[in-house]
């Protein structure tokens, strides 16, 4: 990647932004029936208690990651996407990083978070184990789902 990248709270009126998390959200469509898919769509990620940030190079959108408050001091990692003509270059790495500050900075003590048990999810479980996550039992609202791998830190 030859720019820099900038990771800032997310311009919900871009219609870029818009876009890539229709993407994300088309990305998933096949690898889980329907109730077993637990990404937020955009009128989701404007609800309060969630924080979404979008990370970008030479002015291109090419990352998203999201918080989502479950409680005080838990809360939720969603809606990490990297562009697929990015994937590799550290972006995913340098969302979860800044999410990470952001919650320490904020005072939440646990991140966890729903993710694919398909082959596609691998290289995101493997990204979350290599920062800490473990797996966990289902969380918050969620239930045990063969589709679903659930995953928990400490911040």
């Amino acid at each position: 990647m030859s720019h820099v990248l900038e990771i800032e709270r997310a311009d919900f009126e871009n219609e870029g932004l818009r876009a890539f998390l229709q993407a994300h959200l088309d990305d998933l469509a096949p690898t889980a029936p329907e109730d077993s898919r637990h990404a937020l769509d955009i009128a989701a990620l404007q609800r309060p208690g969630v924080r979404l940030w979008t990370a970008t190079t030479g002015g291109r959108l090419v990352g998203t990651a999201a918080l989502s408050a479950l409680d005080r001091a838990h809360e939720e990692l969603k809606s990490m996407r990297t562009d697929p003509a990015h994937r590799g270059a550290g972006i995913a790495t340098a969302l979860l990083r800044h999410v990470l500050a952001d919650a320490r900075e904020r005072g939440v003590e646990r991140l966890s978070l729903e993710t694919g048990s398909a082959d596609f999810f691998a290289p995101a479980r493997a990204l979350y184990a290599k920062h800490g996550f473990v797996e966990c039992e289902p969380f918050g609202s969620y239930r045990p789902d063969p589709h679903s791998t659930f995953m928990t830190r400490p911040v």
